[in-house]
């Protein structure tokens, strides 16, 4: 029996153009951030290997979206990283942060460039001060793609991401991706990125609550 209703097309008739205002979990997100202390522990062939970054992540809200009856709020994001001290990115992303009021779900969808994109996906409350967020390579739904020296090479079976909000205004993550390197395949690889951030500016109100 499908969750879902048979009306696929109408869409829902309470939508509010502010989504500064509708973001649940993810309010205290939006806005302008730098993180100065981030800690990488990447695979390289004598093992693993520690890495300082430096992050800014902007987050700037999305006007609401709707598939049908299906209603998110969002906030667009991307990311810049670079070790400390250099000028060459190390690490740049993209994507959204996405929150649906009705099944109190919460979506982050990312894309790097190195052939490689994934859609997370948790449940939260929407005061929730902390969340976490899965995606898995075998699932049909919220899931993992690479391209083919990925899969070869370093196999992404599982992404999870956990968000803690503070009380003093900042805000932290924790990301686990799980890897199957080429010759080490029992040995599950785990790639781990934190980072604690601060907040440098604040966000633009979504184009159709500026009119």
């Amino acid at each position: 029996m499908s969750e879902f209703s048979d009306d696929i097309y109408t869409e829902p008739s309470d939508v509010d153009v502010n989504t500064l205002a509708n973001l649940g979990p993810l309010t205290a997100m939006a806005g302008v951030w730098q993180g100065e202390r981030g800690l990488d522990i990447k695979p390289k062939k004598d093992g693993p290997r520690k890495q300082a970054y430096v992050e800014r992540i902007e987050l700037q809200p999305i006007d609401p979206v709707t598939n049908g009856p299906q209603l998110f709020y969002g906030l667009r994001y991307v990311i810049f990283i670079t070790k400390p001290d250099q000028v060459k990115t190390y690490h740049e992303q993209v994507g959204y942060w996405l929150w649906e009021p009705a099944t109190k779900t919460v979506i982050q969808t990312l894309a790097i460039p190195r052939g490689q994109i994934a859609m997370a996906s948790g449940t939260a409350e929407p005061d929730a001060k902390t969340f976490e967020l899965v995606a898995e390579r075998a699932s049909e739904t919220y899931g993992i793609r690479s391209n083919p020296f990925l899969e070869y090479g370093f196999k992404t079976v599982e992404y999870r991401i956990k968000v803690t909000i503070h009380d003093d205004g900042t805000w932290g993550y924790e990301e686990d991706t799980v890897m199957l390197i080429r010759g080490k395949e029992d040995e599950p690889f785990h790639h781990i990125d934190r980072n604690l951030l601060q907040k440098v500016g604040e966000p633009t109100p979504n184009p159709l609550a500026r009119r």
